[in-house]
């Protein structure tokens, strides 16, 4: 199959959609924004590779034959620290709301909430 890894990059991306829509827990749906970053990391990546490319390295006296484009990559690693970042940030937050609310389930929050004003 040729294009397996958008395939699989689809039902990754689909997958996470689905714990953060499906799961009122907090947590999962951190894991879930997670599985869907990783399908946008893929995504980039397969469209940056090339079948048989070499990287894209110039030695003095040798041509460069089919180049792998080193773009995507070097987004995905501006992403990761992203992605790194925007998770520590949310945990650190749930952290503080499961301190105040004593759960981290998203309806028992919004009931509580709801109570308090």
């Amino acid at each position: 199959m040729q294009n397996l890894e958008y395939i699989a990059a689809m039902l990754l991306y689909v997958t996470g959609l689905g714990i953060m829509l499906f799961h009122s827990n907090l947590i999962k749906k951190i894991i879930g924004m997670n599985i869907m970053e990783t399908a946008v990391f893929l995504i980039f990546i397969a469209a940056g590779y090339v079948r048989g490319g070499q990287p894209p390295i110039a030695l003095p006296g040798e041509p460069l034959l089919l180049p792998v484009n080193p773009l995507p990559q070097a987004l995905i690693l501006t992403g990761l620290v992203v992605s790194v970042s925007i998770t520590a940030y949310a945990l650190a937050l749930l952290r503080e709301i499961y301190r105040h609310f004593g759960t981290l389930d998203a309806a028992e929050i919004a009931r509580r909430k709801g109570e308090l004003t």
